[in-house]
């Protein structure tokens, strides 16, 4: 079994990402937006967005090839759920962080917290209809990232390329892996 964790702004569309992929019907925590919420719930560039996530999305998938399950966890992307983050993320072997153009700042907060705990991870720009087009290149640059993050387009309502993403991270993940492995292990001339 692999965990993985979908994380990102609010509205980046990670719960459509793990109900697209899923092969069970996934556990969403959705919740209506209410006028309480108004003065916390920045809606700029998601206007026609009506509900959120206020714990978690739960997936589970089957990769071909990889012959075990991969059970996709997503976070809130609101600021004030990020409380949450620490417990959908232990034991991950890595992350997605589902980027919006129309909103890529909001990507900081994810980016930094996998960075900071050194967990692998890709960053998918989802394509919203009606959003401007960017370059792998240029979002990399405007979020500051080393080249060994992946930057990816995805379109989260579309199996294939969330599949194409949640893959491109497995590998990352064993490629880390390994290269930590090498870093780790002692020549065999070290005790000569």
């Amino acid at each position: 079994m692999l965990k993985v964790v979908i994380a990102g702004g609010f509205g980046a569309g990670k719960t459509t990402l793990v109900g697209t992929v899923s092969d069970i019907r996934p556990l969403t925590t959705e919740e209506s937006l209410t006028i309480t919420g108004q003065d916390t719930d920045d809606l700029t560039g998601i206007g026609a967005k009506t509900t959120t996530t206020v714990a978690m999305d739960f997936g589970k998938i089957s990769i071909e090839g990889l012959n075990t399950e991969v059970f996709l966890f997503a976070t809130p992307g609101q600021e004030r759920f990020w409380f949450t983050w620490n417990d959908l993320c232990h034991g991950a072997v890595g992350a997605v962080v589902l980027a919006d153009t129309r909103r890529l700042t909001d990507s900081f907060a994810a980016i930094g917290y996998f960075e900071q705990r050194r967990t692998p991870f890709v960053v998918a720009v989802n394509q919203f209809d009606g959003a401007l087009r960017y370059s792998t290149d240029e979002v990399s640059d405007a979020l500051q990232l080393p080249e060994s993050v992946p930057v990816l387009i995805c379109d989260a309502r579309n199996r294939g390329s969330s599949l194409d993403v949640l893959i491109r991270l497995i590998k990352l993940r064993i490629k880390t892996q390994v290269s930590r492995t090498h870093a780790t292990t002692p020549s065999l001339g070290a005790h000569a």
